[in-house]
């Protein structure tokens, strides 16, 4: 069983992996989501007593996979429990439109591979009714750097590193936070080493986190100690998100080996639990609060009309924003009020994920092409 010390299965296949595995090779989540209501690779396989009847019953089968993924996906790993759970009928108001790739069909089987995608408010609307808290904000890409002690070595990319081998499995976690694997590379060896991840040290984290053009970069540094008394092994991980942040937060999370538990299956295990613990933190900063609506009037410093058509369309995809009114539009500067749920740090952190850099100056707030702050240009 797991212990877990924070504000926070494998099964027998993990050696399949293990043993498989090619390098530890640089990979962005091929499932990484763009929209939080589509729920992609849903895989049916159905034998009824015909192909058609077959097909039915796994279309009506994969809807159900689909929108359980999705209020996983939307709410807090503690509501589990208090989900609704909708029959077919009732899931079926729920679907936008569906798509399907892959299909087979043979005389009395049907396999595929199907992706839906949601109605946003009627989601948003039931989960009210169910007093469900949830978070529709999409992290940026953030790297993640496995960080291995045991028997008084530390491993970052060198072999042995049975920590760095579970991630190339969990990481194919679909989430709200996009987890991508550095691929191990001279060029990787070179930006940064194990104790200077485990030391935080900024300016080689965000030499490998630009190289692989993610936002953040995750340090996932785990210890696995032999608990003498109950004769098995004892996991500690610790889990600090660098960002923006000047004082990043970090989590410590515990494991402990299961009877008869091998040490590739247990990490693997431990690392399955440390992404979704990774997710859930991410919710919990960005839960929806659909009750507190809000307007910020901002300015929007602009370079042309193809800034401000870039704006517009980075300003669609942001969950908390409602909508925008446009009140001036000048050769350099656009301002609009900005319609929006929650806190104006939520807005803020939402629209980071866009790409859009919002700041208060001279007392009135101001958002800015990312790429722009970047570059110097204002």
């Amino acid at each position: 069983m797991n212990d877990i010390l924070s504000r926070r299965i494998y099964g027998a296949f993990f050696n399949f992996f293990v043993v498989f595995s090619v390098a530890f090779a640089s990979v962005r989540p091929a499932l990484a989501i763009t929209d939080v209501f589509e729920v992609r690779n849903v895989i049916v396989d159905v034998t009824d007593e015909s192909a058609s009847l077959a097909r039915k019953k796994a279309l009506r089968r994969a809807s159900s996979i689909a929108f359980q993924r999705l209020l996983e996906r939307l709410t807090l790993v503690e509501d589990r429990e208090r989900l609704p759970l909708l029959d077919q009928d009732e899931i079926s108001r729920f679907v936008n439109s569906f798509d399907v790739a892959d299909e087979k069909t043979a005389s009395k089987r049907y396999l595929a591979k199907l992706s839906y995608k949601f109605k946003r408010t009627d989601v948003r609307n039931l989960l009210k009714d169910f007093n469900l808290q949830f978070a529709e904000t999409l992290s940026k890409p953030v790297l993640v750097l496995p960080v291995y002690q045991a028997a008084g070595t530390i491993a970052l990319w060198d072999d042995p590193n049975p920590w760095r081998v579970a991630w190339e499995v969990a990481a194919e976690f679909v989430g709200m936070v996009p987890l991508v694997r550095p691929a191990g590379d001279l060029a990787d060896v070179g930006s940064i080493g194990a104790e200077q991840a485990i030391q935080g040290d900024r300016q080689r984290l965000k030499a490998i986190a630009d190289s692989y053009d993610t936002g953040d970069v995750i340090v996932a540094y785990a210890k696995l100690r032999l608990e003498a008394a109950q004769a098995r092994q004892r996991l500690e991980v610790f889990v600090t998100r660098y960002g923006n942040d000047p004082e990043p937060i970090t989590d410590e999370l515990v494991y402990h080996q299961n009877g008869g538990e091998q040490i590739p299956a247990f990490l693997g295990r431990a690392a399955v639990a440390v992404v979704k613990h990774i997710q859930n933190t991410w919710k919990h900063e960005n839960l929806l609060k659909l009750n507190r609506p809000n307007i910020a009037v901002v300015a929007v410093p602009i370079n042309g009309i193809q800034d401000w058509l870039l704006i517009q369309e980075r300003l669609k995809v942001v969950a908390l924003i409602q909508k925008s009114d446009l009140v001036l539009l000048s050769l350099d500067e656009a301002r609009i009020n900005v319609h929006y749920v929650g806190e104006p740090e939520q807005l803020r952190v939402a629209l980071g994920q866009a790409d859009l850099t919002m700041i208060q100056e001279e007392g009135e707030w101001v958002i800015y092409l990312s790429d722009i702050i970047k570059s110097g240009k204002f």
